[in-house]
């Protein structure tokens, strides 16, 4: 950071509050973002790749990448924006989900709640670089963390965009992929090829990993495995850990384990 003391200059905070469902169109801003939501899940899009957030958890988005974004229920957003003259060197390029702690949490809500006035400056300033510095230490862990983000179909095919937006409303679904193929109009033949020259994997297995991210963001807020795993397709919590633990190399309770504890609202 240029000084330390100026850290108003080059640290902004907001706050903004979105209702289910709304979308935000694809935008990019010159600065950094760090993209919270401290109630709500929020989707982060950006190219063909997705992120489901929840109040555990934030994006960072580098400066001048294109996303867009869609609430999961109610969100009450926090944004932490930074200026491209004080990213370290050593921030991803790319977009990265990152673990959000109670430190980090309360310095946002702090700083947001901050007035900007003479009296409060140098707290102002003391509350943002640490902001800085937090959102470093967490960035650092995040690179060495599973990757959650779903790829998403980049082709204009309009039965595979269907069958996965679908699957993404409700990763529950335990609809085949002959049962898909009736719905909408194509061979079974023809999804599967889709499945495999769009994301490299089977139908099978892409729903394996829509189901692993949808099930991170419920355990990340504190739900029971046994529910988790039932609303999502599973007879029994064995036999969905064991598919999370093929997909992540970790079981339920170890993710649990190496995630932030649902803070307070």
């Amino acid at each position: 950071m240029p000084n330390s003391k100026d850290a108003v200059k080059y640290i902004v905070t907001r706050e903004v509050s979105y209702r289910n469902a709304q979308f935000v169109d694809p935008h990019s801003h010159r600065r950094g973002q760090l993209i919270y939501a401290i109630a709500g899940v929020m989707e982060v899009i950006v190219g063909n790749k997705l992120w489901l957030v929840p109040p555990q958890r934030a994006v960072w988005m580098p400066p001048g990448v294109v996303h867009q974004m869609r609430a999961r229920g109610n969100v009450e957003l926090k944004t932490v924006y930074l200026s491209p003259d004080v990213i370290p060197h050593t921030f991803p390029p790319a977009p990265i989900l990152v673990s959000v702690s109670n430190l980090l949490r309360e310095l946002v809500l702090r700083s947001v709640d901050s007035p900007n006035n003479h009296d409060s400056y140098g707290l102002k300033n003391q509350i943002l670089s640490l902001i800085l510095d937090e959102i470093g230490a967490l960035l650092s862990e995040s690179q060495r963390a599973i990757p959650l983000e779903l790829a998403l179909p980049q082709c204009q095919d309009r039965r595979l965009s269907k069958v996965c937006a679908a699957l993404l409303e409700d990763p529950g679904c335990q609809k085949s992929l002959d049962e898909w193929a009736d719905l909408v109009g194509a061979s079974k033949r023809t999804l599967a090829r889709r499945f495999q020259s769009e994301f490299g994997m089977s139908f099978l297995a892409w729903r394996q990993q829509v189901r692993v991210a949808a099930a991170s963001t419920r355990l990340d807020q504190g739900e029971p495995v046994t529910i988790v795993a039932g609303d999502l397709g599973y007879e029994t919590p064995a036999a969905f850990s064991a598919m999370f633990r093929r997909v992540t190399g970790l079981t339920p309770s170890g993710y649990v384990a190496n995630s932030p504890a649902p803070g307070f609202i």
